[in-house]
């Protein structure tokens, strides 16, 4: 009988140390992987493949694309906490062309519904402490010359921690992008 149970255990201690080793093997790929597909990207390196879903996302199309004025990404941690910035100059945008919903859509930065107006304020912490001293401040953009689209928002109880928020300015055919979660 002891043969048999010190069989059972030597078996059972192999594949423990082998499922123990697939995991550990995994984690750190996992780890890896993030590190190297979002790894920091030096001010100002964005190209059109990375904005184009800004244009998309909010339905005025990749084909208005001129340039990327300004960009900043960060990489994220494993919480998913990043910062990702950018301005993007487009050819052309006229305020008829940004309806707006009941549920969504375009809505004046004069007359913003208290969950966008949120996400503004929730942009301007970012603003504040990091390297986009070039993304309009929430004061600029509560007013009647911006255009707020709001992709998403997740809140942390009452207040904001994650937001995919853009913004056009059709004075000036500028859209910024800000996704931001901490």
């Amino acid at each position: 009988m002891s043969a048999l149970i010190r069989i059972f255990l030597v078996r059972s201690l192999l594949a423990w140390g082998a499922i123990s080793l697939i995991g550990v093997l995994a984690i750190i790929g996992f780890v890896a992987f993030k590190h190297v597909t979002y790894a920091d990207q030096p001010n100002g390196a964005a190209t059109f493949k990375d904005v184009r879903f800004v244009l998309n996302w909010c339905a005025l199309g990749d084909k208005r694309f001129i340039s990327v004025m300004h960009s900043h990404v960060t990489a994220r941690s494993l919480g998913g906490d990043h910062l990702d910035a950018y301005a993007i100059k487009i050819s052309h945008v006229s305020p008829s062309e940004l309806p707006s919903t009941k549920r969504g859509g375009w809505h004046r930065g004069d007359q913003l519904p208290m969950v966008i107006d949120d996400a503004v304020g929730f942009a301007e912490t970012a603003r504040n402490s990091s390297d986009i001293p070039w993304f309009p401040p929430a004061a600029d953009i509560r007013n009647q010359t911006y255009y707020v689209y709001l992709w998403s928002i997740k809140y942390y109880g009452t207040d904001p921690s994650a937001v995919d928020l853009i913004l056009v300015r059709p004075a000036d055919n500028m859209v910024y992008y800000i996704g931001l979660s901490t």
